[in-house]
């Protein structure tokens, strides 16, 4: 595929049908080197919704110059699904991601606040008003993902966070980190006590 004729709304489609959850960066200029397969003469122009990449409509793309030193090159964040585990509702728990087809929990080195909200609006859950140790909600069994989420803190769902590197920080299931979100029963029902939950506003 030419870098000129892919956009982003055509990678938002080939991460989900790979099922890689969604696109970090579309990368140009044969990035992960040349393709020995025939270059795709068609301009594919997705609306982002689609399930499949062969089901966006195309167009004929004789205006672009391409070869197969324009070979276009994707990166997704290969994060599909979240959810917080052993807390006393589904807004508060240790936070667990499944990448590809594996679900694992994060390492508390890469967490902060704005990732956090993030999640906590992924899950419908308002806002992050919390992000604790493994000693509240336990450690996890699986893999430990140690991914950095470079979040501003206003999108909807992780995968539309840009994951940064991954984390030098020695991670163990001590490390498992935890997260409390404003609409979870712990937070309303702590909140008399601020010393043991930020009781911030979740305005």
């Amino acid at each position: 595929m030419c870098d000129a004729a892919f956009d982003q709304q055509d990678a938002e489609v080939v991460c989900r049908e790979l099922d890689c959850g969604a696109p970090v960066q579309v990368l140009g200029e044969d990035a992960f080197g040349k393709g020995d397969a025939q270059m795709w003469t068609q301009e594919i122009q997705c609306r982002g919704n689609e399930s499949q990449i062969h089901l966006c409509p195309t167009s004929p793309s004789h205006q672009l110059n391409c070869t197969s030193e324009n070979n276009v090159g994707l990166i997704c964040s290969g994060y599909t699904e979240a959810k917080l585990m052993n807390g006393s509702d589904s807004c508060s728990g240790r936070v667990e991601l499944r990448f590809l087809n594996e679900w694992g929990s994060v390492c508390d080195a890469c967490w902060d606040m704005r990732a956090a909200s993030v999640l906590c609006r992924q899950l419908n859950c308002g806002i992050a008003v919390s992000v604790v140790g493994s000693d509240w909600f336990g450690e996890g069994s699986g893999e430990i993902w140690a991914d950095v989420f470079d979040c501003d803190g206003n999108e909807t769902k992780l995968s539309e966070c840009s994951v940064s590197s991954w984390s030098r920080a020695e991670c163990s299931h001590r490390r498992d980190v935890g997260v409390v979100c404003s609409e979870s029963e712990a937070h309303l029902r702590n909140c008399s006590s601020p010393q043991t939950l930020n009781c911030s506003s979740t305005q």
